[in-house]
């Protein structure tokens, strides 16, 4: 039996990489330890419903602050993925078989949340024909089922190995917003997401708004990985081109000495010259700090990018 605990086990893919130092955080990255009753109720509830969270298996710096509002971004289809991207702290391998029961027990624990707004994610399984497409279907109309009124995101893998058909499953479920991360410049592809290629994932997030018009989009990257800032901004222009409307930047945190290494902390300075610089190429909603991360204050996000699309459209 593995133990997640143990880097090693935890990332065999990555034991034979040599060690890379990992920097002294800057003030403005610093976060407080997660000590709140509201985070405890939060941990137990989904302790209760034996949920994994993307919060504890990436190690998520806003863990603490979000999980003491209730909030908590729910990553089904197990916690083994079947991907080592270099950034990433999940865990990789081969995946258990999926638990039918999950997408019931994911719209319980939103339902006792009482989440006005939930996120979905979920590991790359790239050892299922339609890499869990179905199972993503099935949460969301679970979810739609027992929380009417709960809005839901997903953030889902590529699809890469799969038909077409895959990505209809997720969009015909009608999720409010569909999100996938690019998560790095292209030229960083094959050091850091050498799984994945940067064209098929774009053309993912266009494929979306030809499917549905009114689905919103949204994608996200990080920084501080070894990009150049007009790197950057091209990636900008490459999801308005795919109609995306919601971008995210946050700073890449390096999990442990065998993953990828950070290049340098980007100044919060940085990240407003990079909010204004999106604002300016068209997205309706964009979030660019130091600790933005996808599901980072969703809730709110996503009430404000309703309203900016109502208010582009001239209807308020």
């Amino acid at each position: 039996m593995r133990d997640l605990k143990i880097p090693g086990e935890r990332h065999p893919e990555k034991a034979h990489r040599a060690d890379n130092a990992q920097p002294k955080k800057p003030d403005w990255i610093r976060v407080k330890a997660p000590v709140s009753e509201g985070y405890k109720q939060t941990r137990d509830i989904l302790k209760t419903n034996k949920l994994v969270t993307v919060c504890e298996e990436a190690g998520c710096p806003n863990v603490g602050e979000c999980w003491s509002q209730g909030h908590a971004t729910m990553m089904i289809m197990g916690e083994i993925c079947t991907r080592g991207c270099s950034f990433c702290n999940v865990a990789t391998g081969k995946p258990d078989a999926l638990d039918v029961f999950e997408p019931g027990r994911v719209a319980h624990a939103v339902e006792t949340l009482g989440l006005k707004h939930v996120v979905i994610t979920s590991v790359d399984r790239d050892d299922l024909e339609d890499g869990g497409a179905e199972h993503f279907a099935q949460t969301i109309r679970a979810v739609r089922h027992r929380s009417p009124e709960t809005t839901i995101e997903v953030l889902t893998p590529d699809f890469l190995k799969c038909d077409p058909a895959a990505l209809e499953k997720v969009v015909e479920a009608r999720p409010d917003v569909f999100n996938h991360n690019l998560e790095t410049v292209p030229g960083l592809y094959p050091s850091v997401r050498p799984g994945a290629r940067y064209f098929h994932s774009l053309r993912l997030l266009q494929r979306v708004k030809e499917l549905d018009p009114t689905m919103f989009t949204k994608s996200g990257i990080m920084v501080g990985l070894g990009e150049e800032a007009q790197e950057v901004r091209q990636i900008m222009d490459d999801m308005r081109s795919a109609d995306v409307d919601f971008l995210t930047i946050g700073q890449y945190l390096q999990p442990t000495s065998k993953h990828h290494a950070v290049m340098r902390f980007v100044t919060p300075e940085e990240f407003r010259d990079y909010e204004r610089a999106a604002y300016g190429k068209g997205f309706l909603m964009v979030s660019a700090t130091p600790l933005t991360r996808s599901s980072y204050h969703a809730g709110d996000d996503f009430e404000r990018l309703r309203e900016n699309r109502l208010k582009k459209l001239g209807r308020i």
